[in-house]
């Protein structure tokens, strides 16, 4: 009993340490996350979820982050076998009900012109400008080079309680 006591709490701060979800309008936009960078490094990756929880679809514009001179938003997707990426000028529209998900290897934000590395576990204070939803003020947390996306929060609580 103990233990699962134990094992519950740990849940709970493991998840509250995690947690760094932002909402606009209803838009709601789960862990923005980076890679770390080398030193030198001219360009980063930005990544998160959008979820559109209203009855009108939005489209996010635009980004910005004082620590890049640049911003492009692309997709990677695989082309007759072969991994091409483009820009998406328009942006990117989240349907009514819709999650979009911005990861390696599918849509992404690219920081480009950096003024200073991404380090592992700082965060990158970044703004995402939405059509209707308007500008948010998020902090990306910087994942090791190379990382994938972080474990979801139920993930990581159901994880913690199959150890005991």
């Amino acid at each position: 009993m103990k233990s699962i006591l134990v094992a519950a709490i740990l849940a709970v701060i493991a998840s509250a340490a995690f947690a760094h979800d932002y909402k606009a309008g209803s838009l709601e936009v789960k862990h923005p996350w980076a890679r770390a960078t080398p030193k030198g490094a001219a360009v980063a990756g930005g990544y998160m979820t959008i979820t559109n929880n209203g009855t009108v679809a939005d489209r996010l514009v635009s980004f910005s982050s004082p620590v890049a001179g640049k911003f492009e938003m692309h997709e990677m997707k695989m082309d007759n076998g072969v991994m091409k990426m483009r820009p998406l000028p328009n942006g990117i529209e989240i349907k009514p009900g819709q999650t979009v998900e911005f990861k390696p290897g599918s849509y992404h934000l690219m920081f480009m012109e950096l003024k200073q590395p991404f380090e592992k576990d700082k965060r990158v204070k970044g703004t995402l400008r939405f059509e209707k939803a308007g500008m948010l003020e998020v902090e990306y947390v910087v994942e090791a080079i190379g990382s994938s996306p972080a474990i979801d929060h139920s993930q990581h609580m159901q994880h913690m309680q199959h150890r005991q």
